[in-house]
């Protein structure tokens, strides 16, 4: 019988724990034992050794000593921490993006967000806000990933996850943000389209810096 390649086991097993998490299913400041892993995420114990370190590295759990594993827990710091990162790099990025980008990508960026930003605001149906919040992530993802650094790009993807943690129960879109979100992305592809760096930075940055009061609640 063949099996799968252990980094395999462990990649799947890495999914299916931050599919878990932010599911809710996995809690913040949750301890959980190795077994407990093995249960929750379906995947054996060999895989759930393997992925620790990964998880650990990623800062998503840390061991505690005769207790088990932790999983992160949401404070202030990590707040700061996470909205930090993502000034940094998406600021980097957005300029990247604002330099090299073709034309062609960054008016089917803005025809995309006029259009479901139309829809929503006539009728926010089910499927225009699933439309707004998958518009909302490939839109920041395609921005970093276009600088064609895996090392970054993993970095994102795991700050994502600590991001949407942080929204507290609900780490969906809420209607009433589909179209404030929306607007501060057009006005970062208006500042791609003039091809005006400058105002990209500072329109991403002005963005983040929403999305961090509407975290907090403030």
């Amino acid at each position: 019988m063949i099996t799968a390649p252990e980094p395999r086991l462990r990649d799947h097993a890495y999914s299916n724990f931050t599919q878990k998490l932010l599911a809710r299913d996995i809690r913040p400041g949750q301890i959980v034992s190795q077994r407990e892993l093995v249960e929750l995420t379906g995947m054996p114990l060999g895989a759930i050794r393997e992925m620790i370190p990964r998880l650990e590295a990623d800062g998503l759990i840390k061991t505690v000593p005769k207790r088990g594993l932790q999983v992160l827990s949401i404070d202030l710091d990590l707040v700061r921490n996470a909205f930090q990162l993502r000034h940094i790099i998406e600021g980097e990025a957005v300029a990247v993006f604002c330099a090299q980008a073709p034309a062609e990508d960054i008016d089917r960026l803005t025809q995309e967000h006029f259009d479901i930003r139309e829809a929503a605001t006539a009728n926010m149906t089910p499927a225009v806000l699933q439309r707004a919040q998958q518009t909302d992530w490939a839109f920041h993802d395609l921005i970093i990933d276009a600088m064609g650094n895996p090392i970054i790009s993993d970095i994102h993807r795991v700050n994502a996850i600590k991001i949407r943690l942080i929204r507290n129960s609900d780490t969906r879109m809420l209607p009433e943000l589909v179209v404030p979100v929306l607007t501060e992305h057009l006005a970062v592809c208006a500042a791609l389209k003039d091809r005006n760096c400058t105002e990209a930075v500072r329109a991403i940055h002005a963005h983040i810096d929403s999305a961090k009061r509407r975290a907090l609640g403030i």
